[in-house]
This record gives C-alpha cells, structure tokens and sequence, in this order.
C-alpha cells in the first residue's frame, strides 16, 4: 500500500511538473515585433545614420543653386569730373553662370550621394534588428534552461522522497538502507549542482536583459518579454531566390551602387567645369551735376551692361581632379566586387546553421519524446522497487539534456533565419512575428 501511495504522488507531481506551461511575468503586449519597431525609433545608431541622411538631401537644393551674385560699391570722397558731370559712385551687380550642365551634374552627384546615406541608414537598421533578434533568442534560450533545470529540480525532489521512502522501509544496517543513503546523497549533490546552475542563468539573464534594452534605448533593468515557448521559424522566401535577394537588395551593395554612379556625375560636373563661366551684370555710376554744363548729359547716371568670362587656362587641376574621380570609382567597383562575394561567402555559412538548426530541432524534438517515455516506464518501476535509481537518474538527466538542446536548436533556428533575413534585407514588415 506504501509503495502505491508513494507512485500515485510521485506520478502526479511528475505529470503536473512536466505538463504545466507557467506564464513567465511581464507584458503581455510585448513581443519582438515590438522590439524591433522600438528599436527602429529609438535606437542611437539608427537615429544617426537618419539625421546623416537628411542632412545629405540639405546638400541636394545647395547643389543646383546658381552662386551667389556679387555686387560692389564705391563711392568717391572728392566726385571725378568728367565730360557729362561729377562722378560720386559706382555701384556693380555680377552673377556668374557656370557652363552649361555643371548645375544638373552637381545636384545629381549630391542627390546619389543622399542616396548612399540612406542606404547606410537602412544597413545599420537591419544591423540593429540583427541584433535585437539574436539578443531576444539568447535571452530565450536562457530562460528556457531556466525553466527545465526548475522542473528536473523539482523532480528530483520528488524522487528524493521516494528514495527517503525506501530508505526508511529497509532494515537497519542492512545493504539496502546503506545503497539507500548513498542514493540519497547523490540526488542531493545533483540538486546541488542543478541550483548552481539556475543560479548562474539568472546572473546571465540580467547581463542579456541590459544588453538587450541598450539597443532600445531603454533603462538596463527593464523587463523585457519572452514566450514559453517559440514557432518553429522559417525564411519567408525560398532558399533559392536568396542569392539573388542578397545581391539585389543588401543595402551595402546598393550603397557603393549609388557612390559609382555619384562619382559618374562627379566626373561630368568637373569636366564641364573646364568650360568658361559667363558672368551678366550692370554698372551704374551715379553722376552729378557740373555747374557749369558742358554736355547735354550733365548730371545724368550712366547704367553699363557688363559681361565677363573666366578663362579656365590651367588644364592640369580639372585633369587631375577627373582622374580622381576615375580612380575612386575604381576603388569603389572593387570594393563592391570585394562585398558582394564576401555576403554570399556569409550566405553559405548563415545557411549551413540554419539547415544544422532545423535538423538539430527535428532530432531532439524525436529524442526528447523518446527518453520522456522511457523516463516514464523507468520511474514506474522504481516506483516499485523494480528499477535501480542509476537508471532513473540516467534517463532523467537525457530527457533533460534533450528537451535543453531542443530548445536552443529553436533559438539556434530563428537566429540563424534573423541573419538570413539580414543579408538578404528582409525588413520587420516583411513577415508576421
């Protein structure tokens, strides 16, 4: 009767332990989506790379503006008598107008230039929600170690008072009693061990939860959500297609794309800078009256039009200035040659962890079902004085090694499909969370 009661409570704390899904405190509301779009308001870097980019359209409009025109003033102490009266003053008013293009070139160059920082600004973004992503899985992880290593602690409990049961219903002094209280002592070193650990993910979990809010922007303390469990995650476009996506859209590419095609501009604004600049402007001299006249004209201002040219005669400094801009496209090309293969190179192994993941979650998904109902059968059996607790404690320790592992392969799985979607430029619209 004993050995049945002590089962059925065994059994049923076993059962509730194993089968119950506590709700972790925090808001409800929360989840990464959330994240990743607090991130994207508040977060620093992100911020920074936007106010460069504005900045960078502020040059558009300075670009195609004609310069400024230039005026200047002179007055004459003592007025200069000449034929029709005494001259006072001589105003002039130039505004010079570059060749024909420059204008259209120097806006174009500044206008691919903005474009250049907006895609900086959308490569730092995905970088931040890389890792906001990675940073949420890790915390996940964490706290899902957490959890199991809670439930093998209180099964230990659990088979520590059966095990007290058979201690205290062997003979004295017998073998059985002496196996017993060794049994014993082993389940407590393991519960000892168990309660280090916990205690050493909960310090981790605070360093991950600082970190985590550093990209919000948010105080270091501050909670932040996770779920008892996670969806099994998947790219939302086939793998296929990836290579194309990363080579298309990975705003690091177009990025040196736009600084090329600024250089071209560059490159016909300064050649057609080598052309004259024409110059249209008035002269007005403000003229007095002679006492006595001697011209029809007496007294009356004189207005000039006026034009001027520049003469660009020193070829060597828009010859080199063009060449500059040839080898800096140079550079640019390799560098998005450079880029380009190193993102696929980065493509091959994000995807080798993403297929180990998925593999690793299927494997320990099956082996953890497996050794829960081996744990079963086996704890039945101790139950009854039939199994040995070296067995129970073995096939403790694999279900809960498997459940562990199962749960960072998922972890595993959406970190590596984060830095897919990375590269790729997936952005947090892309797919539900």
């Amino acid at each position: 009767m004993m050995r049945k009661r002590v089962f059925k409570i065994m059994y049923a704390a076993t059962m509730a332990l194993l089968l119950s899904v506590p709700l972790r405190a925090g808001q409800v509301h929360d989840s990464l989506r959330v994240y990743l779009e607090t991130a994207a308001v508040n977060n620093p870097s992100i911020r920074q790379k936007l106010y460069e980019y504005e900045a960078a359209q502020m040059k558009v409009s300075q670009a195609g503006t004609l310069p400024d025109p230039e005026m200047t003033a002179g007055v004459l102490i003592k007025p200069m008598e000449i034929i029709g009266g005494m001259q006072a003053a001589d105003l002039r008013l130039m505004q010079m107008f570059p060749w024909f293009g420059v204008l259209k070139s120097a806006k174009d160059e500044a206008s691919l230039m903005a474009n250049a920082k907006k895609e900086l600004f959308s490569d730092k973004q995905l970088e931040v929600f890389f890792e906001v992503k990675s940073t949420w899985y890790e915390l996940y992880r964490i706290r899902r170690a957490i959890d199991i290593s809670g439930k093998n602690l209180e099964l230990l409990s659990v088979i520590e008072r059966l095990a007290l049961a058979r201690f205290k219903s062997a003979a004295v002094q017998d073998d059985t009693q002496v196996q017993g209280l060794a049994d014993l002592y082993r389940i407590q070193m393991e519960a000892g061990e168990l309660k280090n650990s916990i205690a050493q993910l909960n310090d981790r979990s605070q360093t991950v939860i600082a970190r985590f809010n550093s990209y919000l922007n948010r105080q270091p303390e501050t909670m932040v959500y996770t779920p008892d469990s996670l969806a099994i995650d998947s790219l939302p476009l086939p793998l296929f297609t990836a290579v194309d996506s990363i080579l298309k859209n990975n705003p690091g590419l177009t990025m040196l794309e736009s600084e090329i095609q600024s250089l071209d501009a560059r490159k016909k604004k300064i050649r057609r800078m080598g052309y004259p600049s024409v110059g249209l402007g008035l002269d007005y001299s403000v003229i007095s009256r002679k006492e006595i006249p001697s011209s029809g004209m007496n007294g009356k201002d004189m207005i000039m039009p006026m034009v001027s040219v520049t003469l660009p005669v020193y070829r060597k400094r828009y010859i080199a200035m063009e060449s500059e801009a040839d080898l800096l496209k140079k550079a640019s090309s390799e560098q998005y040659t450079a880029t380009a293969n190193a993102l696929v190179n980065e493509f091959y192994i994000a995807i080798r962890q993403y297929k180990d993941a998925q593999r690793r979650v299927k494997l320990y998904n099956e082996q953890y079902l497996l050794a829960s109902k081996s744990l079963e059968i086996v704890r039945r059996s101790f139950a009854e004085s039939a199994a040995s607790l070296t067995d129970l404690l073995r096939l403790r320790q694999q279900a809960y090694d498997y459940e562990l592992k199962k749960d960072e392969a998922i972890a595993d799985l959406g970190t590596s499909t984060a830095w897919l979607e990375k590269l790729m430029a997936l952005s947090i619209t892309d797919k539900p969370r």
